[in-house]
Order: C-alpha cells, then sequence, then structure tokens
C-alpha cells in the first residue's frame, strides 16, 4: 500500500517525533501477533498519520512559542542593563535627608525664692535638613522653635494664641575627606562628648559657632574646636572672645556586654574682663565692677576628666558615668562634679529607661552660659538630684518624666521643677 506524501519538509524534532511514533506502532503491532496486524485496515492507518501530523504541527508551534521567549528574555536583560535616564529632580531629592522632632511639655517650678509656684506649657519643634552635596561634602541647615535663648529651644504657650517664632537653630559645612575625620564650621552640635548625655559642662541644646574637627575610629576619639562667643571686633561692640577646646578619649570592650570610655577634656574661654554675652546674664558666674560695667571676673580654664561604663543588669542596658570639672584660673568655688546611671532603653514599644544623677556645681567651675539650662534653674551654683524616667509609647512616641530637686545660689535655697514631657521623632 502506497502511503500519502508530506506536503513539505519537517524540521529533524519533527522527523524524530514521527520516527517514534511510527517505533511505537510497529512494536505495538509485533506484540499483538499478527491477527491485530491483519485488522489494521487503511483508514486507521491513514488515521494515526493524521494524529502524527497534528501533533507535530502542536509540536512546531511550542518551539516557535519557545525561540519567541528566548529573544524576549535577551531584550530584557539588555533593557535592565541599560542605564535609566537620569531625573535631576530625583537625585536632588536622594541627597536630602530630612529629620525632625517635636515636644509637648508641662512644667511646674517651685522655687523657694519666689512667692509662687510657676505652671506653663510649653512646645519645642525641630527639623534638620542635610544635603550631601559631594561623597566628601554635606550642608545642614536647622530651624527650631524658642526666642534666641542660646541654651533653650523651648516655646511657652499663651499670649493669646499668638504666632511663635523660628529660628536658626544649626546651618553648618562638614568635611569627611580622611577616613573617621570630619571637619565641621558653622553653628552646629557640640562635637565634645558629654558623659552621660549630661549637661555639666555642655548644654544639650547649646549650639556653638566656628571650626571643630572630630576623629573616632571605634576605639580612640579625639575632638577640638575653635569657637566664638562674639567675632565682630568692630568698634563699640562687645569684645571679640572665642572658645577652643581638646578632648582625648578611649572606648574600650572590656566584655562582650561591658564597655569603657574614658577621657580627658581641656577648655579655654577667655573672658576676663569682657561683659556677658548674651543678655547681661551671667549665669551664676562672678562678676566685678569695671567703671560703669558688670564684667567677669575670671578666666575659665575648665579641665575635665570622664567616665562612663556600660553593661548589662537582668538582660536590660545599664550604665554608670562620673564627670569632673575644675576652673585652673579661678581661686575659690571652682569645681564641679556630676555621678549618674541608668537602667533600660526606650526604643521599642514597651521598654523603659530609669536615670539619676546628683551634681554639685560651684560658681566658677565652668562657664555658666553653655551648662545645663533645667538644672537649679539654669547656669552655676547649684547642687542636688534629678531623676528621670521614659517610657517608649510607639515607634519613636515616648512620655517622659524629670524631677529636679536642687539647692540654689550661696543660700542654697530650694528649688524644685517638674517636666513631663510627650516626644516624637521623625
Amino acid at each position: 500500500m502506497k502511503l500519502p506524501l508530506m506536503s513539505r519538509a519537517r524540521p529533524a524534532k519533527t522527523a524524530r517525533c514521527r520516527q517514534t511514533l511510527t517505533f511505537i506502532l510497529l512494536a505495538s503491532t509485533l506484540l499483538t501477533g499478527t491477527t491485530a496486524f491483519a485488522a489494521v485496515d487503511d483508514a486507521t492507518l491513514l488515521k494515526l498519520i493524521a494524529q502524527v501530523e497534528a501533533l507535530t504541527e502542536k509540536v512546531n508551534r511550542l518551539e516557535q512559542r519557545d525561540k519567541e521567549l528566548r529573544e524576549e528574555n535577551v531584550a530584557l536583560r539588555k533593557v535592565a542593563s541599560t542605564p535609566a535616564p537620569v531625573n535631576d529632580k530625583l537625585v536632588w531629592a536622594e541627597r536630602v535627608k530630612i529629620n525632625g522632632d517635636f515636644r509637648y511639655r508641662y512644667e511646674n517650678i517651685d522655687d523657694a525664692a519666689k512667692s509662687q509656684d510657676r505652671n506653663r506649657s510649653r512646645i519645642r519643634a525641630r527639623i534638620d535638613a542635610q544635603a550631601q552635596v559631594t561623597d566628601d561634602w554635606l550642608v545642614g541647615l536647622g530651624l527650631a522653635s524658642g526666642d534666641d535663648d542660646p541654651v533653650s529651644t523651648n516655646q511657652t504657650l499663651g499670649e493669646g494664641g499668638s504666632s511663635k517664632n523660628i529660628n536658626i537653630d544649626q546651618a553648618y559645612f562638614d568635611w569627611s575627606g580622611i577616613a573617621h575625620t570630619h571637619v565641621i564650621g558653622g553653628k552646629f552640635k557640640t562635637p565634645f562628648h558629654r558623659p552621660g548625655d549630661n549637661g555639666l559642662v555642655w548644654d544639650d541644646d547649646y549650639r556653638p559657632e566656628g571650626l571643630a574637627m572630630t576623629y573616632a575610629n571605634g576605639m580612640f576619639f579625639a575632638n577640638g574646636a575653635f569657637l566664638y562667643l562674639e567675632s565682630d571686633d568692630k568698634a563699640g561692640a562687645q569684645d571679640a572672645e572665642s572658645i577652643w577646646g581638646t578632648q582625648l578619649g578611649l572606648n574600650t570592650a572590656l566584655s562582650a556586654t561591658t564597655r569603657l570610655l574614658f577621657g580627658l577634656s581641656y577648655y579655654n574661654i577667655p573672658v576676663a574682663g569682657s561683659k556677658p554675652f548674651f543678655s547681661g546674664a551671667a549665669f551664676g558666674n562672678s562678676l566685678v565692677t569695671d567703671g560703669a560695667n558688670m564684667v567677669y571676673a575670671n578666666d575659665y580654664e575648665q579641665v575635665e576628666l570622664f567616665a562612663e561604663l556600660a553593661f548589662g543588669v537582668a538582660g536590660l542596658p545599664a550604665s554608670v558615668f562620673a564627670d569632673w570639672v575644675q576652673n585652673q584660673d579661678a581661686d575659690d568655688n571652682d569645681t564641679g562634679w556630676a555621678i549618674g546611671t541608668k537602667l533600660g532603653a526606650a526604643k521599642n514599644p514597651g521598654s523603659w529607661q530609669l536615670g539619676y544623677t546628683y551634681q554639685d556645681l560651684e560658681a566658677d567651675a565652668v562657664y555658666g552660659l553653655i551648662t545645663d539650662s533645667d538644672f537649679g534653674g539654669g547656669g552655676t551654683n547649684s547642687k542636688g538630684h534629678l531623676i528621670k524616667a521614659t517610657y517608649a509609647v510607639d515607634n519613636n512616641v515616648a512620655l517622659a518624666l524629670a524631677y529636679y530637686m536642687n539647692e540654689v545660689g550661696d543660700l542654697e535655697t530650694d528649688f524644685d521643677r517638674l517636666q513631663i514631657d510627650l516626644k516624637f521623632k521623625y
């Protein structure tokens, strides 16, 4: 019997498929015997051939689709490897980082030197922007509520709901072209380490102005700065005066859970004979009469020694610190010190932290303008206790309490201050 011819040649895979099917048919025929072979007539054989043709056509379509998918995959890889068009606006946005915080505070002050307690509500709002100009150069700008107080950005609510002030809190450049090193200029956060985050020497809100350099390689750190109290020496202006200081320290691991940090600082503030630089206030420092003016009696050549120990207690982070400072220029009332401890960390929702500090700061131990603005009502010549507690209400939301039990001045007048804060970070 003569079989019909194919209309055209098939690809190699189609031929192999046909050969396979033919082999199966022949094998089936041999296995079923002569009787089964006789039963296969021309019509059945033609039907089988038609099925093979249909199967072959399906295989051809699948091969064609596979080829198309492979070509599409190659094209997609080329697109993925081609840099996307640069969007200048997007690149600019990626170089700028913005963060800030907001605090709502209730405050009660019981000052035995005043006739009645003081109650007030206050806010503090701050926002900072940092632009990475190049890999090595960063520029920062920070705005904050409050007035021009050097050590506070709090704004008391009231005056009939009047508009509140916004001021430049920070404006600086930061160059990091050398490993582990930053060179900073303008108005910025203090570059010096504050033991236990305490304000014995530097208030946390003070923003020094001038030039600074910091170095930290994980174990050793060194900080230095030349800062202005007044940079303009034009005729009739306040005397041009500055601060320069240096700090050296070591931060080392004693065990897997224990670290020891200690260091030495020296600050030179040559203000003797100068009038106070902000609102005529001495902030506890000694003044003497010079003609019609009241001027500083001493320079402030401050030597500081400090140490911190961080460890764990019952699975909680804990730390203790000690800070000691002495003014080498003053003849008396020249020493200050603080010790304190913390337990816990108010970071994740439901976590908490407790803290305690005892501080004794004599009148001319440090330059009063830049020390803690809350302890003893601000400035020097005070001593006493500080208790703090913080509870993390949610991510970046915390409720905090601070209670100061202090004695102020030569008469050691009682001064108590309660602060309840609701704090937000973003």
